[in-house]
């Protein structure tokens, strides 16, 4: 690079104070733009995302918040306003939460805040993120759009892993946060299967590769791909909260080509397998959950047991996402989101 070239210029610093800027919180008020989760008396105005437009200038410093104010601001945000209400459905609450956590990495990018203080604020939009995934797994479409909803998951975790990248490098010879271990088998967790995440994953520093939470990520990893169902399944049953949220999307896909995998294995006349061993072995909550699964794909039920045809099983069309207590839901405890997010996040 020649000596007159130009070096880019700095980026900007946040000066706002509060979680949203003065300007934009007084133009929603008077067009009545304010969500009802941002009303009197225990709401708060938060910044909403608004995509940059290309060739648009950045916005001004008072009106991106710094670090702080962006971890006051999400805290708030996986506290009161995730918090459940009367007045307000699930699925509104989440899409107001994740636009407003949206807007956060917005705020990040635009002032390119890099290592541990980008990479605390994103774990902590991820735990809300994946939470809000499993909770409303079983949503129709027009309340929940599951796809945009694991984009912006997916997009998290590219940046969550960048800042991890960029923290050793600016810190070179100190450890890793405490956390990343736990992150980066949420990243593996929730690409269940992907060439891509596993790759990823191995060129990872040993002293990660070997924490127990991304050692057993690799495991279920492994089973997923070789289809060993009852070793994944096992291996689900012990895994936390967080983890089993990120898992829970693979659960019915798990479970179907396992029903196949055991169509043609058990493929005799007159072979018949318990049904309570079989729900226990793919970690189904009931035996007449279990029954409902099996009759969906075609195999017959009989004295409480499963009759194995081949030419019986059929695919009956794409899974169907329900919670599941034994594997997710009894693994939340009295703690708030806000909590939990504290107690796993650096």
């Amino acid at each position: 690079m020649g000596a007159d070239a130009e070096e880019p210029p700095p980026p900007p610093r946040g000066t706002c104070p509060g979680m949203c800027p003065a300007r934009e919180a007084e133009l929603r008020r008077r067009q009545r733009r304010l969500h009802r989760l941002e009303l009197a008396p225990s709401g708060w105005a938060v910044k909403e995302y608004s995509r940059p437009a290309a060739g648009k200038a950045l916005p001004p410093p008072e009106e991106l918040r710094p670090p702080p104010v962006l971890l006051a601001t999400v805290r708030y945000l996986l506290g009161e306003a995730a918090r459940a209400r009367p007045d307000v459905g699930a699925a509104e609450q989440c899409a107001f939460v994740a636009d407003r956590l949206r807007a956060v990495r917005l705020d990040l990018t635009l002032q390119r805040v890099s290592g541990r203080p980008c990479a605390a604020l994103l774990e902590r939009s991820l735990v809300y993120l994946l939470h809000a995934g499993y909770q409303l797994c079983a949503q129709p479409p027009a309340r929940f759009d599951a796809h945009l909803h694991r984009a912006h998951v997916q997009e998290c975790f590219a940046a969550l892993r960048r800042a991890y990248r960029d923290g050793e490098e600016e810190e070179e010879g100190r450890e890793p946060r405490p956390s990343e271990p736990r992150f980066q088998a949420l990243f593996l967790l929730y690409n269940l299967g992907s060439p891509e995440a596993l790759r990823q994953t191995l060129q990872l520093p040993s002293r990660l590769r070997a924490s127990p939470e991304l050692s057993v990520a690799l495991e279920i990893h492994w089973a997923y791909l070789e289809r060993n169902f009852a070793r994944l399944f096992r291996l689900a049953r012990e895994l936390p909260y967080l983890l089993s949220c990120a898992l829970h999307q693979y659960v019915a896909t798990a479970r179907r080509v396992a029903l196949l995998t055991f169509s043609h294995g058990f493929n005799t006349k007159n072979c018949r397998y318990p049904l309570g061993r079989l729900a226990q072995l793919l970690a189904v909550d009931s035996s007449e959950e279990m029954v409902e699964l099996c009759q969906a794909h075609g195999l017959a039920v009989v004295e409480d047991c499963v009759v194995f045809q081949k030419a019986s099983y059929k695919d009956p069309g794409p899974p169907e996402h329900r919670p599941n207590s034994l594997l997710v839901g009894q693994k939340w405890g009295e703690a708030s989101l806000l909590e939990l997010s504290e107690a796993i996040c650096s």
